[in-house]
């Protein structure tokens, strides 16, 4: 049987029990304020997931099939304590997925900074890798949704981007679901890979902070 997609709460739930607590089922990140003592504590970091089933994922060639390769299990934990290191540094980035019920894993979906200098950056990416038995259920809509909110109600950025290759429809898709709009001037190179690389050319989407009253931020 299809499972249900995740409602938004449940998202917001799943975020915050990565680190093996939850937020009180009476409160939201969206119901408080970001200065308000008592809300919620921000979600934790993939981390704390079992390397296995992250080095799976990441082994997966059709997950992997728009990034540069799939990874070993050595590649794997290098990510891992790249994103452990990001969380420390930042307190925030790429959260594990769970669809409570039916997984306790299917991949990651949060906000990351990246490590290479483009036009636009410095700046603040929301991205995803799920499992692809998982695919086509909403599910990295409805994460990737709530990390945009989490980015803009909770750490005050002004803008997230988002990038693939112009073949990945898939996630373009997510884009443009989460409301998120390309500018064709904005494509590039990804400096990451090789000159004649079939996966250089890279296509930017942008979201923009609706106006509320939340400080501004340095990034994007």
């Amino acid at each position: 049987m299809r499972p249900a997609p995740l409602t938004a709460e449940s998202c917001r739930l799943l975020r915050s029990r990565l680190g093996e607590r939850s937020l009180p089922r009476n409160r939201r990140h969206d119901d408080v304020s970001p200065d308000d003592p008592d809300a919620p504590p921000p979600p934790s970091p993939l981390a704390r997931r079992g390397p296995p089933a992250f080095a799976a994922l990441n082994a997966d060639p059709k997950v992997m099939e728009f990034l540069s390769r799939p990874l070993g299990r050595g590649a794997s934990d290098a990510l891992a304590a790249r994103i452990r290191d990001h969380f420390a540094r930042r307190d925030f980035g790429l959260w594990a997925v769970e669809v409570p019920g039916v997984a306790d894993f299917i991949g990651f979906v949060g906000l990351s900074v990246p490590d290479f200098e483009v036009p636009f950056t410095p700046c603040v990416e929301v991205g995803w890798r799920l499992d692809h038995e998982h695919w086509g259920k909403g599910y990295a809509t409805e994460a990737a949704g709530a990390a945009l909110d989490f980015g803009f109600r909770r750490l005050g950025l002004e803008g997230i981007v988002s990038f693939t290759v112009p073949a990945n429809r898939r996630s373009r898709g997510v884009m443009e679901r989460i409301g998120m709009t390309r500018m064709p001037a904005d494509d590039f190179d990804h400096p990451a890979l090789p000159e004649g690389h079939p996966l250089r050319r890279h296509v930017l989407y942008r979201a923009i902070r609706r106006q509320d009253p939340v400080a501004d931020s340095p990034l994007c």
